[in-house]
């Protein structure tokens, strides 16, 4: 599966414009703040609108000649910073919410499935205020996983976590992108975070 993006979006007095492809594996999306790379995946998440180009996942078009779709309709998967769990909701509550933006036939993972392969099970009676920063990243993770995505985006996942729970969540994307052969779209700014988990770098410089 191929990730075709071809975009520019200006921002204020800023131009944030990239062209690259990207294949199987992990990309990543590595510069310094300001180079903007969380906006250049809110555009292939569909939550902001370039001013011009393509954003193509094989052979569909998700934005260009005409073409804007909406994020439900996207089938991206999106792993944000904060995790940005439902508080009133419980852990399963919240993976099922997941489950409820795949149509049927695009689902790929069952819940099951999904905390089996987390390690979250023991987690699913669970309040999201009672969870630590690396189980919060792992419900966030099956969350997008059970939304029947083909491609994910993960945007500085580990950023808030500390040594011991960056290292586990860093096994849990490794997994995603041998095991489950899951496209993956990674921004960072950590050198040795791109260094271990990275198939491709896309370097952006603002």
């Amino acid at each position: 599966m191929t990730i075709d993006i071809d975009v520019a979006k200006r921002r204020g007095d800023r131009l944030i414009a990239a062209r690259f492809t990207a294949g199987p594996g992990l990309t990543a999306l590595f510069g310094p703040s300001g180079a903007g790379k969380t906006s250049l995946l809110d555009m292939v998440a569909g939550l902001l609108r370039p001013d011009r180009g393509h954003i193509r996942v094989s052979t569909r078009t998700l934005f260009g000649d005409g073409i804007d779709l909406p994020p439900e309709a996207r089938r991206v998967g999106y792993v944000f910073q904060d995790g940005r769990l439902f508080p009133h909701r419980r852990v399963r509550a919240n993976l099922l919410y997941g489950v409820k933006l795949a149509p049927p036939a695009s689902r790929w993972m069952s819940l099951d499935e999904a905390t089996s392969f987390l390690g979250i099970g023991h987690l699913l009676d669970r309040w999201p205020g009672s969870l630590s920063g690396g189980e919060a990243q792992r419900i966030a993770i099956g969350r997008a996983l059970l939304a029947g995505p083909e491609i994910l985006l993960m945007d500085e996942p580990l950023s808030s976590l500390d040594a011991a729970r960056r290292g586990d969540i860093m096994t849990v994307i490794e997994r995603i992108r041998d095991d489950l052969k899951l496209p993956i779209l990674y921004v960072s700014h950590d050198r040795d975070e791109v260094d271990r988990l990275a198939t491709k770098v896309i370097a952006l410089d603002g």
